[in-house]
């Protein structure tokens, strides 16, 4: 038997069931009420740290970011991660989204993040650092 309070998820399995959660929990029609804005927008952060974390496949989200993040960087060639994080934060904060928009937005703005630099990488790092001792 088992002494620790939360089970050794490993990276991966949080990922999937965070996802899971945000899919289900962004809806309405189940016995518990939808999550609220913040709780999803802090699950998306967890979620896109632990699928980083989880490495192949699951890094798959990260590699889709990071093309469209070359994309990006192709048009504009002076934009760099801390000036997009920045814009997502602006998106986040004030455009008016679904919790849908704001778990998909929130999961994108951590594989941002984490490239950025700054304070934006070091909780990046530290969560991801979190995410590896869980695998």
């Amino acid at each position: 038997m088992s002494s620790n309070l939360i089970p050794e998820f490993g990276a991966a399995g949080l990922a999937i069931g965070l996802t899971a959660i945000l899919i289900f929990g962004t809806s309405t029609g189940g016995k518990v009420k939808p999550l609220g804005w913040w709780w999803t927008l802090i699950l998306a952060m967890i979620a896109g740290a632990a699928y980083k974390a989880a490495g192949t496949p699951f890094d798959l989200v990260s590699s889709l970011v990071n093309d469209g993040l070359g994309l990006i960087g192709k048009t504009v060639p002076q934009a760099t991660m801390a000036g997009i994080a920045l814009a997502l934060t602006g998106v986040i904060l004030y455009k008016k989204l679904t919790t849908r928009q704001v778990a998909v937005i929130g999961l994108i703005f951590w594989n941002v993040a984490s490239g950025a630099g700054g304070g934006f990488s070091l909780i990046a790092d530290q969560i991801n650092t979190i995410m590896q001792s869980f695998a």
